[in-house]
């Protein structure tokens, strides 16, 4: 049989066609509203997936277009973000034959899918021990930069977390590493060309550039509702990470970032040697931005894609600020008033300092003279 699955993030498209052609089905992907109603023609689907928020035709046109001015009787199974009541009742209205709210497992999916097609795919699928993927609400583009890490990539809980979330793509930078990091990130990607992408530098540009070269890769590579950034060391994981995309997503914010602030049942791990200058250190931010943020350092930030254009244009003019000055660029381009409103800082729920940190003590000094530059450069 025939499935015709219509959706603009391309991470999905790629991983329910896999998933459904594994089981037997015939599959044809369309990225778009308009190319989905085209494909009807051509492909003539006994089934049609279709996503509601799209940016040319809605999934409600695609619908009405079905039902109503081509008057066909194909099945159709919504499978959306869209949680809006009105929007829901509107599809069954339309005559949808179900509606999947996402994050959804595909392994649900599967299972509506057979019990609106009547075909007897459950058994198969479970003799598969396919491990369980969750289809996401949104496209994330996460950037990982990495230098010397070698001994400190965990393999092992980056591959399991792109194996079982559907709609996240991890981008690693090799910022000019001199031991073997390449080696270990391709053997990483191989098998996860689509999920995974690297982003070589053949010299060491600092942390900074490495995030900005992966952040424009990213914005032109397709069109993710969101891009952030994460440490190759997961000092900040991916459930916590997980949650800052949550609170973008059902916000106005344009940023979140998280925070390594102590709060009451946090897990956050505690640095004596460095407590003092960085309590300084975060002081002194606050006076420069003048805005009461209080952990702008957290190597953990969730973005919208005008963020995410905007902000990472231009090279930052310090090596280990690069954070601060995205406050500060946003404080320049929205006004300081309104900027407050699309700034949110982010507990986590956990947070563990690595020993191996490459971040010296004498760096920590040398902070405070490039925050005097940055308070010059932004005035």
């Amino acid at each position: 049989m025939k499935i015709l699955t219509i959706d603009d993030q391309q991470l999905i498209l790629l991983s329910v066609e896999k998933r459904l052609t594994e089981l037997g089905y015939e599959v044809f992907t369309a990225n778009s509203g308009q190319s989905g109603i085209a494909a009807i023609d051509t492909f003539d689907p006994d089934m049609v997936i279709v996503d509601i928020n799209m940016p040319d035709l809605s999934g409600i046109e695609v619908i009405q277009h079905i039902r109503i001015v081509r008057k066909l009787d194909i099945p159709i199974l919504v499978m959306s973000g869209n949680t809006n009541e009105k929007t829901i009742l509107e599809s069954y209205n339309l005559g949808i034959d179900d509606y999947m709210k996402k994050p959804v497992s595909l392994d649900e999916m599967v299972a509506r899918i057979n019990r609106i097609l009547g075909n007897n795919f459950i058994q198969l699928y479970t003799e598969t021990n396919i491990e369980t993927k969750i289809i996401g609400k949104y496209g994330v583009g996460v950037v990982i930069p990495c230098y010397n890490e070698e001994n400190r990539l965990s393999r092992a809980l980056f591959k399991d977390f792109i194996d079982k979330n559907v709609g996240y793509h991890l981008c690693f930078v090799n910022d000019g590493s001199t031991d073997n990091t390449l080696a270990v990130l391709e053997k990483l990607r191989k098998g996860n060309e689509e999920n995974i992408s690297i982003f070589n530098c053949e010299k060491n540009g600092g942390k900074a550039e490495a995030v900005r070269q992966g952040i424009q890769y990213l914005t032109k590579r397709e069109a993710f509702d969101y891009i952030g950034y994460l440490d190759a060391d997961l000092s900040t994981d991916f459930s916590d990470f997980d949650d800052l995309v949550k609170t973008i997503g059902s916000s106005d914010y344009k940023i979140v970032s998280g925070s390594r602030i102590t709060r009451m049942g946090a897990n956050i791990a505690k640095e004596s040697a460095r407590k003092l200058i960085s309590k300084t250190i975060n002081l002194i931010i606050q006076t420069i931005l003048g805005m009461p943020f209080k952990d702008t350092q957290c190597g953990a930030k969730i973005m919208n894609q005008e963020v995410a254009s905007l902000m990472f244009e231009k090279k930052f003019i310090t090596k280990w600020l690069f954070d601060v000055e995205i406050f500060m660029r946003m404080r320049k381009h929205y006004g300081k008033k309104v900027v407050k409103k699309y700034i949110c800082e982010q507990p986590l729920k956990r947070w563990v300092h690595v020993d191996d940190s490459k971040l010296s003590m004498k760096d920590s000094v040398r902070i405070v003279g490039q925050l005097g530059q940055i308070a010059l450069y932004y005035k």
